[in-house]
């Protein structure tokens, strides 16, 4: 979702300054690739280039593809092909074997378009799916971006697009993207339907000297982090400039006006045994699926005890959800390794991975976007 925040912020200023723009979508992946169906970069008329479409090798090329979309004020569909290294028709690298299809974007400022359904999928904390048409034969009008879709709303409201709602519906209940065949308007082509899920959240108690890194890391990753803890001196904006919310709050009141769902991650590190054995109890009532508990194994167990001779037993699903000590086993000791163990193990839950070296891993890398949605 950063990228996404990323590129909303450019088109912004780009409109702001009467600049003409494109948007670049990695649409369909044959092979194996650096991005994924959904990787995008906005591209502006005198050349600034906002997200990735690539790992770098890439982006020269579509650099000039997006100004002519621009020039031309027209979509294309551009295939790079690298599958035949000694045979590269556009003159670059890959290094991952694959076939990548890449649609360009003219924004008409004027009129409906990709940015804007990017902007209603970050309006609110919920899951979305956006679906992008387009087609892979020579001559074929480039449809682009055309549906937001959310539990409860669909944009914009058009009959000529009820036929996509079925499909689109199937991706937002399996949470997995799809890249599926239709007919549009009477025309064979391809749909992009893309599960776009909320930003992360991350709920930190605790504002010592540790947590500055940690807020750094999130900032980098796009989350969204909520600072907080007893001290005055200590939960300050100036020390912590990146969070979104910083306030001095009593443990028993730590979570009022804070949304916890199952894409809110908690990490306690007040160095404070009470207000963390507080919040941790508070916590164990909510629907999230991480709660990261800084210090040794006996503090966690000290704090299960605490908790059982208070009456609060807490049960084998609500063990599962809390991570004690905190962070991924890479050998942090410092705050900023702690802080990269912390991020790394929270990533990892998300995306529901073990956190291994990639080197043992026997299948791809990325869950393959392809085929019609489960």
């Amino acid at each position: 979702m950063k990228e996404i925040n990323d590129i909303i912020q450019a088109y912004q200023n780009a409109k702001a300054a009467n600049k003409k723009t494109a948007l670049a979508t990695v649409v369909k992946v044959e092979g194996s690739s650096y991005r994924q169906p959904g990787a995008r970069m906005l591209v502006t008329e005198d050349g600034e280039l906002t997200g990735a479409i690539s790992g770098g090798c890439l982006e020269g090329d579509a650099l000039k593809k997006a100004l002519l979309a621009i020039h031309q004020q027209q979509n294309k569909l551009i295939t790079y092909d690298t599958s035949n290294e000694e045979d590269s028709d556009f003159g670059v690298q890959l290094g991952c074997n694959g076939i990548v299809h890449i649609l360009f974007e003219f924004i008409d400022y004027d009129q409906n378009h990709a940015v804007d359904l990017l902007i209603r999928a970050t309006e609110e904390r919920r899951d979305s799916v956006l679906t992008c048409l387009f087609s892979l034969e020579r001559g074929q009008t480039q449809i682009g971006t055309v549906l937001f879709y959310s539990q409860h709303t669909v944009w914009p409201k058009s009959h000529h697009l009820d036929h996509l709602i079925q499909d689109v519906e199937k991706v937002f209940e399996s949470r997995l993207s799809a890249v599926k065949s239709i007919v549009h308007e009477n025309v064979s082509c391809e749909a992009l339907i893309e599960y776009l899920p909320p930003v992360i959240s991350l709920v930190i108690a605790g504002a010592g000297n540790d947590v500055k890194p940690l807020v750094e890391i999130a900032s980098v990753m796009g989350w969204e982090t909520t600072v907080g803890e007893g001290r005055v001196s200590h939960a300050t904006e100036k020390r912590f400039p990146l969070a979104k919310t910083v306030k001095v709050v009593g443990a028993e009141d730590f979570l009022n006006e804070i949304v916890v769902d199952e894409y809110t991650f908690v990490v306690l590190m007040t160095h404070n045994y009470r207000y963390d054995l507080t919040v941790l109890k508070n916590m164990l009532s909510r629907d999230n699926r991480y709660i990261g508990v800084l210090g040794p194994k006996s503090k966690l167990n000290r704090m299960l005890s605490d908790l059982a001779e208070e009456n609060t037993e807490v049960s084998e699903e609500q063990m599962q959800r809390i991570y004690g000590p905190v962070g991924l086993d890479i050998g942090a000791e410092t705050s900023e390794e702690i802080a990269l163990s912390v991020a790394a193990e929270i990533k990892a839950v998300l995306e529901g991975k073990k956190g291994n070296s990639l080197r043992y891993k026997k299948d791809k890398i990325h869950h393959a976007i392809s085929g019609d949605p489960q």
